[in-house]
């Protein structure tokens, strides 16, 4: 799996279906970075939805 270099983006939307701990039960710090944004639901749903409104600006 590659690693991003998230740390130095200015903004960052994190998708994720629940609060929960992923599946190895290990917390990811980029969540409770202030700089990220919590997009709850289905990934493939979500990020579709997102694409289709910035297409319409």
């Amino acid at each position: 799996m590659p690693i991003l270099n998230v740390d130095a983006a200015q903004q960052v939307v994190f998708l994720k279906r629940s609060m929960r701990p992923g599946f190895a039960g290990i917390e990811n710090a980029v969540v409770f970075d202030p700089k990220t944004t919590l997009l709850f639901g289905d990934a493939k749903d979500s990020l579709t939805k997102v694409v289709t409104s910035l297409k319409g600006l």
